[in-house]
């Protein structure tokens, strides 16, 4: 069961953090500045399906990412791990639905969809080994040869 958590984790908030800049990126009206280097790429024919993508796929990917990083901690016990990959997606949240009235809420949406990347991009570099949270651990031993 553990395994699987854990494959789900580190599937999981990447799939969350890619959806969520795609997303972003199908949003001309919303999101200028990523919607151009995603008509860039080739995403232009994004934008027909804009409410679609700002109104449901956004905030499922950052819920998504949101939750799966939470869990994360509990496979490897690593609390500023799961802070910076939550960060991401709640800031998210937040300047879609109760700061998106305000002019700078675009910049925390940049921020945000920033950081999740990093934070993937970070778990893919480096992935979070499991910490243990009493002396019982056994620590492993290297034999010299």
């Amino acid at each position: 069961m553990e395994t699987l958590i854990r494959l789900l984790t580190r599937i999981g908030d990447k799939v969350g953090s890619l959806g969520a800049l795609v997303s972003a990126m199908g949003c001309a009206m919303c999101f200028p500045a990523i919607a151009s280097l995603g008509a860039a790429l080739g995403l232009g024919f994004l934008s027909q399906w804009e409410g679609l993508f700002v109104n449901t796929l956004l905030p499922l990917f950052a819920w998504i990412a949101l939750v799966l990083n939470g869990l994360g901690w509990f496979s490897h016990r690593q609390w500023h791990r799961s802070l910076l990959g939550m960060a991401g997606p709640i800031l998210l949240l937040l300047s879609l639905y109760p700061w998106f009235q305000y002019g700078w809420s675009s910049y925390v949406t940049y921020s945000a969809l920033v950081l999740m990347v990093a934070v993937s991009l970070w778990d893919i570099f480096s992935p979070a080994n499991k910490r243990c949270i009493d002396e019982s651990c056994a620590v492993p031993t290297h034999k010299a040869n």
